[in-house]
């Protein structure tokens, strides 16, 4: 039956909607009747046991009865699904030719009958815009004041932009409707698969959504910054060879790019939850400077010759590698996590901004630090353990250039994990976008903004902490050790689509922010840029990327 009516479709001049055709009524009613009492059964039994394990009004006797009953009557619809295989894996396939060649013609019907429409639309347009001008012209030469010429003027703006948004909307009517028809094809197909997505369906439908959407001044608001910023790579990358710098794009560059992001992922991601309850954090700096010279002292090889408030010096050289290792990262997670508290309880408490509360805070720590060590540098790590954490891994000679792979690389990807777990799969993720979205609006739907937002900052102290803690095995630390990391740390977020308004933005895009912000100012440097220099870059890149933000939030007001 199938093959004779794909010949008559093939030759129809005209064809009826996925709803209205018989034949594909008939071959749903034919996999239906397959279907019902196997596949479907067994789904239907499968949610009645999901249902009952989580209903509480039923004790365990009665839960465990009915479960069982369940199971028994779906090992029979097993039986019944497993016979029925063939015949529904055959019947698809047919279904499936058929659907799809429904769906050729009638997209292409479709396509035309609203393309029609557009053009007799933009035809009506202009012929109106003609009146209109016509009309207006006569009037203004018809006017005797300057007031009134201004106010037919104004009219004639107003009836223009009336006819074009009334054209607009027609048009955008038609183009709803050409979309809908591919969008009723792929979900037709999925409904013949009783569920099933196809990956070539899903890239198509995702690709025909984004170019029905695709909006070129939306466009570049969006990505007007990446694009820049894409194009200044390109030009570093042709400029460098002829400037005798070497060749940018080289292995080794890549990794000693991913080797400064990794300590700078853990500092983004702590400011990014800030950053989304539309706050900030000043202190990040001075957290990687306590952070890294409390692993230092521990640490180091020997005694070390920094006294802290004039006590020591000190020497663990007499605890073993493992337990100075525990140590150093649980003071300097506690430290950091203790001055994100008291940061965050003013800003959670008294309504303090978190600008004050933070930058509070980073004054106090940079006293602290520079009273309490002179300033000192508190020499380097134990080399054993050093390799260990902050090594290289050799990949190989390629090109005539040995490759190492930097080995923290991986606890950065590991904290990217674990912060994209936390923002999307958590409840206290979720309330972190209510709290920065509205957190009125939160507070007034059960959501404690007081905890949420001591919460963050606990958050933030804890990648502060891991991050000043592997910031030691790069370089030895002082108390000026991350002196700006702060400002680096906010531009990678913004640069990333944090929104500064609140509620907006993804780990992911602070993650990708770190690693374009510090391929920046890589690249600078590789091209032997002068480092005050840099600091314009940076600066522009900033204020570019909020004052994009800021157009983006205006517009959705």
């Amino acid at each position: 039956m199938t093959g004779e009516k794909l010949a008559e479709l093939k030759s129809a001049q005209t064809v009826p909607s996925f709803s209205e055709d018989e034949t594909l009524k008939k071959l749903h009613e034919a996999l239906d009747f397959l279907r019902n009492d196997g596949v479907n059964k067994i789904t239907e039994l499968k949610q009645k046991i999901a249902a009952a394990k989580k209903n509480k009004m039923l004790s365990a006797e009665e839960r465990n009865t009915f479960i069982a009953e369940q199971n028994e009557l779906i090992v029979q619809a097993e039986k019944i699904a497993a016979a029925n295989a063939g015949a529904d894996k055959e019947l698809t396939a047919c279904a499936l030719a058929y659907a799809n060649a429904l769906s050729e013609k009638y997209i292409a019907q479709v396509n035309a009958e609203e393309d029609k429409k557009i053009a007799e639309a933009k035809k009506a347009n202009a012929e109106t815009t003609s009146r209109i001008r016509s009309e207006f012209a006569a009037r203004i030469a018809a006017c005797t004041t300057e007031q009134e010429k201004n106010t037919a003027a104004y009219e004639l703006k107003s009836a223009l932009f009336d006819a074009k948004n009334h054209t607009q909307t027609e048009i955008d009517r038609c183009k709803d409707v050409k979309k809908q028809a591919f969008t009723d094809h792929v979900q037709e197909n999925r409904t013949i698969r009783n569920g099933k997505t196809s990956f070539k369906e899903d890239i198509a439908l995702s690709f025909k959504n984004y170019v029905y959407n695709f909006k070129f001044s939306k466009f570049l608001l969006d990505n007007g910054l990446y694009l820049a910023i894409a194009l200044f790579f390109i030009i570093c990358i042709i400029y460098a060879p002829l400037k005798g710098s070497g060749n940018l794009l080289t292995l080794p560059n890549i990794f000693n790019i991913l080797e400064q992001s990794s300590t700078r992922m853990f500092y983004a991601l702590g400011v990014a939850g800030l950053i989304l309850i539309a706050g900030t954090d000043l202190s990040v700096g001075r957290m990687v400077a306590m952070g890294s010279v409390i692993t230092g002292l521990i640490l180091h090889p020997g005694k070390n010759i920094v006294k802290f408030f004039n006590i020591g010096p000190w020497d663990f050289t007499s605890l073993p590698m493992g337990g100075r290792l525990f140590l150093a990262l649980f003071l300097s997670i506690t430290l950091c996590v203790a001055f994100s508290v008291f940061a965050g309880f003013f800003t959670a408490k008294l309504k303090i901004h978190p600008f004050i509360s933070t930058l509070a805070t980073q004054l106090i720590i940079y006293g602290l630090l520079f009273f309490g060590t002179s300033g000192t540098p508190v020499g380097g790590i134990d080399p054993s353990v050093k390799d260990l954490i902050g090594g290289r891994w050799i990949l190989g000679v390629i090109n005539g250039e040995l490759v190492t792979v930097p080995k923290l690389i991986i606890p950065a990807i590991i904290a990217v994990i674990v912060a994209w777990f936390i923002w999307n799969k958590t409840t206290f993720g979720k309330n972190m976008y209510a709290v920065g979205g509205n957190a009125e609006a939160a507070a007034v739907s059960g959501i404690s903004v007081f905890k949420t937002t001591l919460l963050i900052f606990i958050m933030a102290g804890i990648f502060y902490g891991c991050g000043a803690f592997l910031e030691a095995f790069r370089a030895n630390a002082s108390a000026g050790t991350g002196q700006g990391y702060e400002m680096d740390a906010i531009a990678a977020c913004v640069v990333g689509g944090i929104s500064f308004n609140g509620g907006i933005g993804k780990i992911g895009g602070a993650a990708i922010g770190v690693i374009i912000f510090t391929s920046l100012t890589y690249c600078l440097t590789f091209l032997q840029i002068d480092t005050n220099l840099q600091f314009i870059f940076k600066g522009l890149i900033i204020i570019a990327a909020v004052a994009l933000d800021s157009v983006k939030y205006l517009k959705r007001k």
